[in-house]
């Protein structure tokens, strides 16, 4: 029986939230045009909301009248859940700056979202800033309910010590193909310089394929998404290759079945991790890293390797009634001067074409983060469908079932989460 978990999450905040605490939407047409005061939510990253906190000071120092309060989101079980409440509730912030383009759909279906276009040049502005990874973004009714904000393009980190312990050159990894993949990862587990190669996390959260399954996915079919036109685009060739990779992978215990409690790489326990630009901050001090992007059947090169964005957008939610300075606020937050000093403060990506040469200096400053400037050029994005959230964890329930358990084969098991999700496509 199909589990309908983004309807389940709204379900659960409509009954957190009585008739009469939930208020009144202010009229679209006037709000349009209004200026004044806003909120906006920030995540609970620390980089990330000092970035915010200086962002609102000059903001606010020029505009007395059209002042900024900056709040994180509400605490909750995830951040979407405490969006989709606030959208109940009718008290979501004019702009948040951490939506999952996974929930957009879903805040969508609950009229909780201003359509960017509405705005003199908003569509010119998102695709500009953007650039053509911008039509990944665009929803089913071809307007842009979030404007894309920062990515962190997933790729393979490794722990130098471990691969020279091993036997393996630590410089020149052998890691472009699945079979060389294979074959490092075995030695590294043979001879015990970790316990495990790689330990992606095996649970069933919905998001987790984002960190296993389809980074590799989209690396090997020269990138695609999950679904495109309304169909599932993975039971093919190029999905069954990757479940056979990741079934090998876990059948000859290269990556364990159970979830580590914290970061593997960080402890030791694995030799290599996937993940973002973020890790540098975290890893810096403690481990000598390398980084390559995801192995494919062929081994692509660099510079024709596509991986998933582990993107995060900024919306503009309807509860705003001072939409016009909601929207001076967005592209002064975005732009050019404000994504350097998001940058500097975070180490993230901003979506914006030709990044390296965009903030050229920076990157010859930082060169640890050059590899991921240079993949954030060649990122894809989750499809922007209804029932999202239901989507992905219909492939999850099958992934942990098949791939990770072995409990099924995975070839079957792709093509029949492959006719679920159609399924699922068409009652939305």
């Amino acid at each position: 029986m199909r589990r309908k978990t983004g309807a389940v999450l709204l379900a659960l905040a409509l009954t957190g939230v009585s008739t009469g605490c939930a208020r009144t939407a202010p009229d679209s047409t006037a709000a349009a045009s209004a200026r004044g005061p806003i909120t906006v939510w920030l995540s609970n990253n620390a980089q990330e909301v000092a970035w915010g906190e200086k962002m609102v000071a000059e903001w606010n120092a020029k505009h007395p009248r059209q002042r900024i309060t900056a709040q994180q989101i509400p605490a909750g079980k995830t951040s979407e859940e405490a969006l989709s409440a606030s959208i109940v509730a009718g008290n979501s912030a004019c702009l948040v700056f951490n939506t999952s383009p996974a929930s957009v759909p879903q805040f969508q279906k609950q009229a909780g979202l201003v359509p960017l276009d509405d705005f003199p040049g908003g569509e010119k502005y998102v695709d500009g800033r953007t650039g053509e990874r911008a039509a990944q973004y665009r929803s089913e009714d071809g307007k842009f309910y979030q404007l894309p904000w920062k990515s962190n393009p997933v790729m393979i980190l490794y722990n130098k010590k471990i691969f020279e312990k091993a036997g393996l050159d630590p410089e020149k990894p052998k890691l472009s193909t699945h079979e060389e993949f294979l074959d490092s990862s075995r030695k590294i587990v043979r001879s015990g310089a970790a316990k495990s190669a790689i330990w992606p996390a095996p649970s069933s959260e919905f998001f987790q394929s984002w960190f296993d399954f389809y980074p590799s996915f989209i690396a090997e079919s020269g990138g695609k998404q999950l679904v495109k036109d309304g169909k599932p685009q993975f039971d093919t060739p190029a999905g069954r290759r990757v479940v056979n990779f990741w079934r090998t992978v876990y059948r000859e215990k290269l990556a364990q079945q159970e979830l580590f409690p914290g970061d593997s790489m960080a402890a030791g326990k694995a030799a290599m991790t996937i993940a973002g630009p973020w890790a540098v901050a975290a890893y810096k001090d403690t481990i000598d890293w390398g980084v390559v992007p995801v192995p494919t059947s062929k081994g692509l090169p660099a510079s024709e390797t596509h991986t998933f964005s582990d993107e995060k957008s900024v919306s503009m939610f309807s509860a705003c009634r001072n939409r016009a300075t909601a929207w001076d606020v967005l592209k002064f937050a975005t732009s050019k001067k404000q994504d350097r000093a998001f940058l500097d403060a975070t180490g993230q990506m901003p979506m914006r074409p030709d990044l390296l040469g965009t903030y050229e200096q920076w990157f010859e400053k930082n060169p640890a983060y050059r590899e991921f400037g240079d993949q954030a050029d060649r990122i894809v994005e989750v499809p922007s469908v209804a029932g999202s959230v239901d989507v992905w964890q219909a492939l999850r329930d099958r992934w942990t079932a098949s791939v990770v358990f072995g409990r099924e084969r995975p070839e079957p098991a792709l093509r029949d989460a492959s006719r679920e999700i159609s399924e699922l496509l068409d009652e939305y």
